[in-house]
């Protein structure tokens, strides 16, 4: 280990702490960014390590909210159901990501166009659907309805505006969506938000039960594939892993303090163009450079 790949692992945790928690597959960013900078990690394990300072970041931000739910659970129905509602949505990844493992850190992480094409996808269906939640205008002049000559683009409705409300079959779909994001690049905030919003949820409400959700899913994925990994893993692996824990927690600490309000304000369309060119570079990298 040299102080190159100590960089190397410095930057990777940074990518990490900016990515994890928006909609734009954070292990897409370090896969292919690794893959650019020759960055090679035992079994694929630094991509999925370094993850632990994501997860402490938003413990650390959301540290008075989940006191305040563990103080209310014994006597607050509202909330039991979320946290049950939390663990309903972690259940699918927990069973197919243990399940498929080995074909997702074998086929899936070893390959950049897969990933470049998700992104680049996964920005098409983000755009789709933030435009489907734009608050709907009225011009100037006009009184809403058909019967002055508009009508304005078909609005998806909001049903659900409280992260906490969330009917325990719809935690259980979003479950399912979030299994999507085992192909790198298609984001695990971005599955479950997408799918969030498409039944119903706002955007600020989507992305904070993707927030929640990210906790036992991330913590689950650290501590499997530490105990897969644990025979193959040396000293220098864990200083490099170190590295871009700090490095990942220090980032993600001010994204995810600032991030439920950009969405507020901006929506997903930033994220979705952001993808959108990633993955075009991506695919431009790779057909000059394989």
């Amino acid at each position: 280990m040299d102080l190159h790949q100590l960089l190397e692992a410095a930057l990777l945790g940074v990518v990490e702490g900016l990515t994890e928690f928006l909609p734009v597959s954070s292990t897409g960013h370090i896969l292919l960014l690794g893959h650019f900078l020759g960055f090679e990690s035992a079994g694929k394990s630094f991509e999925v390590l370094i993850q632990l300072g994501a997860i402490l970041a938003i413990l650390a931000v959301y540290s008075g909210k989940l006191i305040n739910i563990a103080i209310r659970l014994p006597h607050d129905p509202t909330a039991r159901r979320f946290v049950i509602g939390v663990l309903v949505a972690f259940l699918p990844a927990a069973v197919i990501g243990a399940a498929l493992h080995g074909f997702i850190k074998t086929v899936l992480f070893e390959s950049p166009m897969t990933i470049c094409v998700a992104l680049i996808v996964g920005g098409l269906v983000l755009l789709w659907v933030d435009m489907r939640h734009q608050p709907q205008s009225i011009p100037v002049g006009a009184t809403d309805g058909p019967a002055h000559g508009w009508t304005g683009a078909p609005q998806a409705a909001v049903a659900y505006d409280d992260a906490m409300q969330f009917p325990l079959r719809m935690c259980l779909v979003i479950g399912f969506c979030q299994c999507l994001a085992m192909i790198p690049g298609v984001s695990r905030s971005g599955s479950t938000i997408v799918g969030a919003l498409l039944l119903g949820a706002s955007k600020r409400a989507a992305a904070e039960f993707s927030f929640f959700l990210a906790m036992p899913t991330m913590a689950g994925a650290f501590a499997y594939d530490l105990y897969k990994n644990r025979d193959t893993l040396k000293f220098d692996d864990l200083a490099l892993v170190g590295v871009g824990f700090v490095c990942a927690f220090i980032v993600a600490l001010i994204v995810v303090r600032f991030a439920l309000d950009f969405i507020s304000r901006h929506g997903f369309a930033p994220f979705a163009w952001w993808r959108l060119i990633v993955g075009a570079a991506g695919l431009a990298g790779l057909m000059v450079y394989g």
